[in-house]
């Protein structure tokens, strides 16, 4: 073992010895003690939309720190879990360990020089035979893994890769593309007849739905995506504020046509 694989491992233990401090029911801290499964998923949630956000802007300095309180809240669970008999970190780290050998024989066992395509069937296959390892009797394999509380964009795109694998799919991005088209075009007939109307929202969910396909094809996240547009177009806006404002207006005093002259103004500089 070299010093770098000891030195790793004194500060896993060390991290591990913390996390039991913190949870000492005489001297430990009152925060951490009052803590279940429950009431962290939130903070999780939170430091994992951190570490995306650091990685997103190139803050690569910060992301080090972010990382850290994303690795706590995995050392969290593993002590709750621990002291609850369930499980402990160790069980965390072996089940890893098998997993990512047991999907990657492309690495691990002989089955070198595979292409792309080969490649994505055998981690379909792996993945099937993953959830029917799982299933309990009479229940439907098919979606089991995907968590239900999972952001509708990733859960729209985890479903598409679920019926892709199966062969259910567009061979190019132009077939998704045209049902985009295709479910644009119900939309404006719904809205048409009743745009407050069920059947609106409806068309508008699966015009978002087939919009996610879309990206999909082209190998892109919709949730980074939309997170970029969401950027750009606050962006956007402030530089409109500032527009406006150097013009000695505001946006509680513009018009709509005001705004929008600005917006184009804004544009046309980016």
């Amino acid at each position: 073992m070299n010093q770098t694989t000891n030195t790793s491992t004194n500060t896993l233990t060390e991290l591990l010895a913390i996390m039991a401090k913190l949870r000492d029911p005489a001297t430990g801290c009152p925060w951490d003690l009052k803590q279940d499964f429950t009431s962290i998923v939130p903070h999780t949630l939170e430091e994992a939309y951190e570490v995306a956000d650091c990685i997103e802007k190139g803050d690569f300095g910060e992301l080090k720190n972010e990382l850290g309180d994303l690795l706590f809240q995995v050392i969290f669970y593993a002590q709750l879990a621990q002291e609850q008999g369930l499980f402990d970190f160790n069980d965390v780290m072996a089940g890893l360990n098998n997993k990512l050998v047991r999907r990657h024989p492309h690495v691990f066992a002989d089955q070198q020089g595979l292409t792309e395509q080969q490649l994505s069937e055998q981690w379909q296959t792996i993945k099937a035979q993953e959830r029917a390892a799982k299933a309990e009797p009479q229940s439907n394999t098919l979606w089991q893994d995907i968590p239900a509380n999972l952001p509708s964009l990733s859960k729209a795109k985890k479903i598409q890769q679920r019926v892709a694998g199966l062969g259910f799919d567009w061979p190019s991005y132009h077939g998704a593309l045209d049902k985009v088209a295709e479910e644009v075009d119900e939309v404006k007939e719904a809205l048409a007849v009743d745009p407050f109307s069920a059947h609106s929202a409806e068309e508008i969910g699966d015009l978002l739905f087939a919009t996610v396909n879309v990206a999909r094809h082209i190998k892109r996240d919709p949730e980074q995506l939309l997170r970029s547009a969401n950027d750009k177009f606050s962006a956007r806006f402030e530089k409109v504020q500032a527009y406006l404002c150097e013009r000695g207006q505001s946006l509680d005093t513009a018009t709509l046509a005001e705004m929008d002259a600005a917006w184009d103004a804004i544009k046309k500089q980016q």
